[in-house]
């Protein structure tokens, strides 16, 4: 017979015979066991064709109806999950079954040529069981030779002195599993035994049901009641389809490999898995055996994969949307409703924005409305530009390009696990090397731990399940451990703990849903953790404290309670290329004296900031995207520190960067946009009007509004170790700490003022560009100590370009002032106005009013239609040496003025430029030269020298700031009586 097409009309064998339809072969064959399937395979290759074809019937069958294990293959983690060939499930299992076999040598070989004739040992079989010939398993041990087979048949078996293996011995129970149960205590001196269906429970003298030193055992279906396992090296072992219930668990001592593949662990007391002790150098025979089975590849889905049911990885509208994926600005509009709705109905608009009682930054003054209005009435607003000085080639027009003032459209795609072990060849290292204990495919359940590794010993955890223990994993005493496609879930403490130098490799994870954080690293431990999802925790996604460190790498960490990434106690990871999202705190939160290097990462999304520094927090934060934020991008609260560098803060519903004066970071180089509140707003550390305190009472960012945070580890109150070691190297050394500083920043586009400053503390703000924010460009409402703002750009922004309120003590040099929506400089404070240019400003240029005490040097200004240089009320100014262009030839103010009376005031050696001082109308236009438009491209030499070059064209990081006051004395201690020239 020969096989033929589904119509039976052809012929594939060309020999004589009824055709058959493949359909009618493969009934036909599925009656055929498991020898003749495979010489049916040989015949020929439509024939093995055939015979692969019967995957999902035969083969399914055959694989399911083994007596001697008749588990599915994803028996016990995921047996709803199909394997994707039966045969090939059949295949790995008939390999490992006969791993134990393998060490039998020949009893004696005189010669290699009698050898050729020796007969083959033949295996005897011993039934055991009541009624036959051997009654007792110590009575069939006796008696067994080398590699016999001792049956027992269904009872219980009880010895009340501990057995001993001498030989290789395989002892099966008969019948279902259960039928067969061993009240004993085994002590393996052989190099090899095999058990099989057998329960184990302990006998009455000790817990320890089987232990090996030197051989190998392998462990098929059997059950483990209330029983210990115990391995030490070179003693290996293979467990398979074994359930360790009632406290059951197994400890290895010092072992260079055992393999526990799909085993399931639950109802411990303890850890169900303990490891211990560095691998030994001695190997046995079976080594070289389970490390090929460890190095097979599995066809499953890991429980690491796919996105658990329920996640929203969206945002707004609750579609699904993938891990990573970018919100553009029309989503994130679209979306503003219902994130005022999550936030309690706060105010959420971009118009009338107020944080300080009595001051907006949205509406405008009485006196800019009446200039408003004159200059409607005028009908001349928009011809004043023919006059306008040209100024766009400043030294930092560079930052005013498209790509850089607009929001990014895209942020970075997180790595894959390849690429990242392309990237790291030691976490290559750690993924081929097998050695120590390997977990494979088990589920772990209802108990306390899961894999204890300690003291030097060596773990690999690959596609398991930790489901409801007190917590899943735990590694400490300089202990190694790699973690691949395991789920970490439902654990009432942390789910992975990392302590006491231990170190190793977790990759490609779904850890979820935890009491506490899904990982903890603390005390030395130096993990790297790549590609993993972290989310919907109880508490953060990661937590480093205790001078904890580790390599935090292209994973998702979302949906958490608490703070995506948490560092605090001196703690100093390397944070980068991660998606933190969606978290109920902050996305990054740096604490008591934490450091770290946060880079490249994407923060969106989540309720507090983005990144959060308090308490001594000191980290480096370096081109990050922190973006739709429902409250601040990055916050920097009392005591915080660090360098926050090159970032990209956009679209949050609160401020760009929030600081407290009391804090000492340094922001340099970031492009700070189209954020609804303050571009960058620095307060006070105790303000009576609320202004210290960002809405929702977040006082601490990792969560839980900064009570005491709980980071011990199952639960219980544990008081903080004061006697750690305390690594001082810095990461960013090279900047100076005494000072707050912003420099080379791009703030442009938000919903409010630019750079808003109600502080008590110094602050240097140099070299930035305040460009089209809807309100004011720099407003200074508090400054109790000198805020000085040099070689800044401000401009276009919808109100003043800087505001300086009263009782604030203010330096501008070197400035441009350009084309806002009010006043250039509206000065109520004490200062100094030196070397600026202001220009085509809609009110006054620069205008001191109520008590200001300020000095007004060589400064280049151009109103619209306003005043030059505005001396009203009692303020007292010294106006000299500075250069006034009229600017619409229909402005009739006078291009300085001081008010009647006002004897306080001294304007000399000033000079004004008009229109109608010019020869002829071909006369060369006004331009500003010598120098060019301020701020210039060089660095000015009144600035100290920078420790670091900035990419920012001439913009610097520095290590000492401004350190000298240039032309200082503001008459603080009296007034200055002068004449008018």
């Amino acid at each position: 017979m020969s096989l033929g097409s589904s119509r039976g009309s052809s012929s594939s064998g060309g020999g004589r015979g009824v055709n058959l339809p493949v359909e009618v072969w493969r009934v036909v064959l599925a009656y055929l066991p498991l020898p003749e399937l495979g010489r049916c395979s040989l015949v020929c290759r439509a024939w093995r064709e055939l015979i692969l074809s019967l995957d999902n019937t035969r083969w399914r069958q055959l694989c399911l109806g083994l007596p001697e294990c008749p588990r599915h293959p994803n028996w016990p983690s995921q047996p709803h999950l199909e394997p994707s060939s039966w045969r090939e499930a059949m295949r790995q299992h008939a390999i490992a079954s006969r791993t134990w076999s393998r060490h039998a040598h020949p009893e004696l070989q005189p010669s290699s040529c009698l050898h050729l004739f020796r007969r083959r040992k033949e295996r005897r079989v011993w039934q055991v069981g009541s009624g036959l010939e051997l009654e007792t398993l110590r009575g069939a041990l006796v008696v067994a030779g080398s590699y016999d087979r001792v049956v027992l048949h269904p009872g219980v078996y009880e010895e009340q002195a501990e057995l001993v293996l001498k030989v290789p011995v395989e002892v099966v129970g008969l019948g279902r599993l259960g039928d067969v149960a061993l009240l004993v205590s085994l002590e393996q001196q052989c190099p090899t035994a095999r058990l099989s269906n057998l329960v184990f429970m302990p006998a009455w003298f000790s817990t320890v049901v089987y232990k090996t030193s030197s051989g190998h055992v392998q462990l098929d279906n059997c059950n483990f009641e209330g029983a210990q396992l115990q391995i030490q090296g070179p003693g290996t072992c293979h467990a398979r389809f074994c359930s360790f219930s009632q406290g059951s668990s197994t400890h290895f001592l010092g072992v260079a490999l055992s393999l526990l593949d799909s085993c399931d662990f639950s109802g411990s007391d303890s850890a169900s898995v303990t490891v211990e002790g560095a691998p030994v150098t001695e190997r046995n025979w079976a080594c070289k055996h389970l490390a090929a089975l460890a190095r097979i590849t599995t066809s499953w889905t890991s429980p690491g994969s796919g996105s658990p049911a329920g996640d929203n990885l969206g945002g707004h509208s609750g579609a699904t949307r993938p891990p990573g994926a970018t919100i553009t600005l029309e989503d994130w509009s679209k979306g503003e409703t219902e994130s005022r709705r999550r936030r309690g109905g706060e105010e959420g608009g971009c118009q009338d924005t107020v944080i300080e009682d009595g001051w907006s930054d949205s509406a405008p003054s009485e006196e800019e409305e009446e200039e408003e209005k004159e200059e409607e009435g005028s009908g001349q607003g928009n011809n004043s530009l023919n006059y306008r000085l040209a100024h766009s080639h400043h030294g930092l027009s560079h930052l005013l390009t498209p790509n850089q003032d607009d929001s990014p459209t895209l942020t970075p795609e997180i790595r894959t696990l390849t690429e990242e072990l392309q990237r790291d060849p030691g976490a290559q290292a750690l993924v081929e090397t097998v050695q120590g204990c390997v977990l494979r495919r088990c589920l772990f359940r209802d108990g306390k731990g899961g894999v204890h590794v300690c003291n030097h010993g060596n773990a690999r955890l690959e596609g398991n399940v930790f489901r409801g223990l007190t917590y899943a994993v735990r590694c400490i005493q300089n202990a190694t451990i790699v973690m691949l496609r395991n789920e970490v879930c439902e654990c009432r403490a942390s789910g992975v703990f990392l302590r006491l130098s231990s170190h190793g490799l977790i990759a490609d994870n779904n850890i979820h849903s935890n009491g506490e954080a899904g990982l903890d690293i603390r005390k030395g431990a130096d993990p790297i953790i790549l590609c993993n999802r972290i989310h919907s925790g109880l508490r953060s996604g990661i937590v480093v404290l205790g001078n904890g460190r580790g390599s935090i790498r292209s994973n998702q960490i979302y949906n958490n309670k608490e703070a995506g990434v948490y560092i605090l106690f001196n703690s100093n990871p390397v944070v980068s290329g991660n998606h933190i999202f969606q978290g109920q705190a902050a996305g990054i939160a740096v604490n008591e004296n934490g450091r770290g290097v946060i880079v490249e990462n994407v923060i969106r999304e989540n309720q507090w900031g983005g990144a959060d520094i308090r308490r001594g927090g000191d980290p480096f934060l370096r081109n990050n995207y922190i973006c739709h934020g429902y409250s601040d991008g990055v916050v920097v609260g009392e005591r915080g520190r660090g360098l926050i560098e090159e970032n990209h803060i956009y679209s949050n519903k609160g401020c760009g960067v929030w600081l407290m004066s009391s804090s000492l970071p340094q922001l340099l180089g970031n492009y700070i946009t189209h954020n609804r509140m303050y571009g960058l707003a620095v307060f006070c550390r105790k303000d009576p009007d609320g202004g210290g305190t960002r809405e929702g009472g977040q006082e601490g960012g990792g969560g839980r509004g900064g009570g005491q945070e709980n980071f011990h580890e199952e639960g219980e109150l544990l008081a903080w170790e004061g006697d750690l070691d305390i690594d001082c190297e810095r990461l960013c050394a090279g900047y100076s700490s005494s000072t707050a500083l912003v420099e080379g920043n791009c703030i442009s586009r938000n919903g409010a003022v630019g750079l808003y400053v109600k502080s008590s503390e110094p602050l240097n703000v140099v070299a930035n560009l305040v460009n089209g924010n809807r309100g004011a460009g720099v407003a200074v409402l508090q400054s109790g100590q000198l805020t000085r703002l040099v070689a800044n750009c401000v401009r276009g922004n919808g109100r003043g370009g800087v505001t300086v309120e009263r009782e604030c003590r203010v330096e501008l040099r070197g400035n441009g002032v350009y084309d806002n929506g009010g006043h250039g400089v509206s000065f109520r404070g004490d200062g100094q106005v030196v070397e600026n240019d202001v220009v085509g400003n809609r009110g006054y240029g620069i205008r001191l009013t109520d008590s200001a005490d300020v000095k007004v040097l060589r400064n280049r200004v151009q109103p619209v239609q306003g005043c030059g240089i505005a001396v009203l009320g009692p303020a007292k100014a010294v106006v000299h040496d500075n250069l006034v262009f009229q600017g619409h030839p229909g402005n009739v103010k006078p291009p300085l003025h001081r008010d009647p009376g006002n004897d306080g005031s001294a304007l000399r050696n000033n000079s004004v430029l008009k229109h109608s001082n010019r020869t002829c109308s071909s006369a060369p236009a006004w331009v500003l030269e010598n120098p060019p438009p301020r701020p210039l491209s060089d660095r000015p030499s009144y600035l100290p020298p920078s420790a670091s070059h900035h990419p920012s064209h001439f913009v610097n990081s520095m290590t000492t700031r401004i350190t000298a006051t240039v032309e200082s004395g503001c008459h603080n201690n009296g007034s200055v009586f002068c004449t008018i020239l």
